[in-house]
C-alpha cells in the first residue's frame, strides 16, 4: 500500500474514463484496473506493479471499462513509469556531478583521505597523483574480503623512494571519498611482508582521480572533486 500513495494522490486528483472505477461508500472513489475479483473483495491495479485491495462491503457501485481501454491505461502506465525513471537517473547523475569539497589532513607522507571501499570499509588512504593505480595493503584487501592465500603478483610498482614492490590487480567495485564515487576502480594489492609502508591503508593515486577534475586547495586543506 505504502508505494501505491503517488497512484492514489494522482487518481484523486484526475478523472480517466477509460478507467474501472470503484465508487466508495465514504464518498471517494478510485480508478483503475479490476485485476482481481470474487464474492469478497476486489483488488485494483492502480499503476503499474501497484494495486490496492478493497472489501465488497465498502463499495457503492462499480463501473467497468472495456478491455481495449485497459489496454490503453496500462500503456499509459508504462509510458509514465519510463518517464519517471529517465527523471530520477538524470537528476542522480546531476547530483553526483555536484563538486564535492573533500577535508584532508597532512601527515609526513602527504594529504591524508578517509576513502570508502565496495561500502565496506572505510580506509585511511595518502593522495598521490604520481601513481597511475590506486594501492592498497595486504590488511585492507583482507577486510574486502579478498582471499589472500596463495595470490601470486602480476605487476611491479615503485615507491617514491625508489623500491620496488609485488603487486597484484584488482578490480575496486565502488571506491567514495565523502560522497564522491567512482565505479569499478583498478588498484593493486601490496604483497610485500615488509611492514608499514608509510601511506596507512594505501594510495589513492589515478584510476579513480581520472574520474574527476580535482583541485587542493593547500591553505584551506580541502580537495575539491568534481565529477567528469
Amino acid at each position: 500500500m505504502k508505494g501505491c500513495l503517488g497512484f492514489l494522490f494522482l487518481f484523486s486528483m484526475f478523472s480517466l474514463s477509460y478507467a474501472d472505477t470503484l465508487q466508495l461508500k465514504n464518498g471517494r472513489s478510485m480508478e483503475g484496473i479490476i485485476k482481481r475479483e470474487d464474492s469478497q473483495s476486489i483488488e485494483l491495479e492502480v499503476g503499474v506493479g501497484c494495486s490496492v485491495k478493497f472489501l465488497k462491503s465498502e463499495i457503492n457501485s462499480i463501473s467497468r471499462s472495456s478491455p481495449q481501454d485497459s489496454l490503453a491505461l496500462r500503456a499509459k502506465w508504462e509510458k509514465e513509469k519510463l518517464a519517471g525513471e529517465k527523471q530520477m537517473i538524470e537528476e542522480g547523475l546531476a547530483e553526483e556531478r555536484k563538486p564535492r569539497t573533500v577535508d584532508f589532513s597532512r601527515g609526513s607522507q602527504g594529504i591524508l583521505l578517509n576513502v570508502k571501499l565496495d561500502d565496506k570499509i572505510e580506509a585511511r588512504m595518502v593522495l598521490d597523483t604520481g601513481a597511475s593505480i590506486m594501492l592498497i595493503t595486504r590488511n585492507v584487501a583482507g577486510k574486502l574480503g579478498i582471499n589472500l592465500n596463495g595470490l601470486q603478483p602480476d605487476m611491479t610498482m615503485q615507491t617514491a623512494d625508489g623500491r620496488k614492490i609485488s603487486a597484484k590487480h584488482i578490480v575496486i567495485g565502488k571506491v567514495e571519498v565523502q560522497g564522491a564515487q567512482a565505479r569499478n576502480v583498478d588498484a593493486a594489492i601490496l604483497l610485500s611482508e615488509a611492514g608499514d609502508m608509510g601511506f596507512g591503508d594505501g594510495l589513492l593515486g589515478m584510476s579513480f582521480l581520472k574520474h574527476f577534475n580535482f583541485r587542493v586547495d593547500q591553505k584551506e586543506k580541502k580537495l575539491i572533486l568534481e565529477k567528469l
